[in-house]
């Protein structure tokens, strides 16, 4: 679904992503791992065509998007959550849920969503400004959902969240997963990603220096918490 192949980005003259190549095969739940400034948001906006500038090629469903614009690249069907969220505090959680626009068939209606997440049928009149930090992030999820985006890329979802959060969060992207909809996972919290993905890649300095399958991974933890600092 998702091809990446000696992706270098810049931000100005900065130069964030040295060669970078991935796949994403339809379907699966691949993590970007590693630390703070690593390149992994970096990844997911060269994705998006929101870096400013991108070489090397981006395939998504076999159609280069490199140089495509950012609102067309999401019309082809991919929902990015970012690790701010993007919460309009002035509307309610409803209205929030029913402002993006469908982009394809086969987006979760509203009825579904709520039942995926109880809280936020609780909270639907509620204004964003009054949503706690996991109800917020449970909105930016859910939000995308109803657009029919079928590729997500999840920026850090689980970033201080208290544990029965992540824990919900967790059994959502099974549900998600088992549901087709294919899932790329910025993640720092090792523990929460490492069952959930059919593929770790680890990043570092831009680069990725290691991938690691759920097969090898019982074989592989030990240096990838050398990698993560875990």
């Amino acid at each position: 679904m998702l091809h990446l192949a000696n992706v270098h980005a810049f931000y100005g003259e900065s130069h964030i992503l040295h060669g970078i190549d991935l796949q994403v095969n339809r379907g699966e739940l691949v993590t970007l791992l590693g630390r703070n400034g690593a390149g992994r948001t970096t990844t997911l906006k060269a994705v998006l065509g929101l870096v400013g500038r991108c070489t090397g090629t981006i395939t998504f469903n076999g159609e280069h998007i490199v140089s495509m614009a950012p609102h067309r690249i999401a019309r082809r069907g991919i929902g990015y959550c970012p690790e701010e969220r993007g919460i309009f505090a002035g509307l309610s959680t409803e209205e929030n849920l029913l402002l993006p626009p469908k982009l394809n068939s086969g987006g979760l209606t509203i009825e579904e969503i709520y039942a995926m997440f109880p809280n936020l049928l609780e909270r639907r009149h509620s204004p964003g400004t009054r949503l706690s930090g996991g109800e917020q992030q449970m909105l930016s999820i859910a939000r995308i959902l109803r657009t029919g985006a079928r590729l997500l890329l999840l920026d850090e979802i689980t970033e201080g969240l208290a544990p029965v959060i992540v824990k919900k969060l967790a059994e959502v992207l099974r549900t998600l997963k088992a549901r087709g909809f294919t899932i790329v996972l910025v993640e720092q919290n090792f523990r929460f990603a490492a069952p959930l993905a059919d593929r770790h890649y680890v990043l570092e300095h831009g680069r990725i220096v290691q991938t690691v399958t759920r097969e090898e991974l019982p074989s592989c933890t030990e240096r990838l918490h050398a990698l993560l600092g875990v």
